[in-house]
Order: C-alpha cells, then structure tokens, then sequence
C-alpha cells in the first residue's frame, strides 16, 4: 500500500514538473512573440511611407496578435490544469475559435479552394455550436442549482 502511494506521489510530482515546464516554455514563447509583434509593427510604421501600412502588412500584423493571443489563452489553459487539474473546456473552445479566426483573418480567399473554404465553414459552424451548447449547459446547472437552493452560483 505505501508503495502504490509513493508511486502516486511521484507520478503527481512529475506531471506538475512537465505542466510547470509547458507553463514556463509557453511564457516565454509568448514573450518572444509579444517582442516580434512589437518589433514588426515598429518596423512597419517607421518604413516609407510612414505611419502607413497596406493590406496585407495589417493582415500579418492582426495575424500575429491573434498568435498572441492564442498564446495567452494556452498559458491560461496549462495554468488551471496546474491549480485544479481540470482543462477548461470553455478555454479550449476559445482557442481553438481564436486560431479559426486568425486562419480566416489572413487567408486571401482568391488562392484558396471552394472546398477548403466549405470546410473552414464547417469548423466556425461546429465550434459556435459546440460552445453555445456548452454555455446553455452550463447556465442550466447554475439555474438548478439556484432553484434547488444549494448555491448562488457566484
């Protein structure tokens, strides 16, 4: 019995080292992004003509700030695994919506298949609808557990 619970220990102490290591990784990918995002808008208003950027220059610049983004939202992701070991479905379902929308953001549909664009349709409907459901479900238990009076629910 001691050493299933020694075993246990060390299993819970060596996956908080890895989730602690992807946090730490995850941070500084995200700085390093952060600093790219703000070397490149840098780089593209002091360029002739200044102040001033074109298309697809806005394009990559809202491409990179959704990256970021993601970025965030992953780190937050790793940190509630860390505190509560639960992934956030609501978390990953933001993610994964976000880099849909970075896709669709700099894609230059002129380039792209009909099919591909069906597809990329198909992956906005079924994310929307997935986390609409998830939120209806859980403004349902919070509403259950208000009429049932075991909890304000916040």
């Amino acid at each position: 019995m001691q050493k299933e619970s020694r075993a246990h220990e060390f299993l819970t102490w060596f996956e908080r080292a890895i989730i602690a290591g992807l946090i730490l990784l995850m941070a500084i990918t995200v700085l390093f992004s952060a600093l790219d995002l703000v070397v490149l808008l840098v780089q593209e208003l002091l360029a002739p003509p200044c102040f001033l950027m074109d298309v697809n220059e806005l394009l990559d610049t809202f491409g990179l700030f959704l990256l970021v983004l993601i970025g965030l939202e992953l780190l937050e992701t790793f940190k509630a695994y860390l505190a509560e070991h639960v992934i956030h479905v609501e978390v990953v379902f933001m993610v994964a919506m976000i880099a849909i929308a970075r896709k669709v953001i700099i894609l230059d549909v002129k380039d792209v298949p009909s099919a591909t664009l069906l597809g990329i349709a198909s992956i906005i409907i079924t994310l929307s609808g997935g986390y609409y459901l998830f939120r209806r479900a859980f403004w349902e238990e919070c509403g259950l557990k208000e009429e049932g009076g075991r909890g304000t629910g916040g």
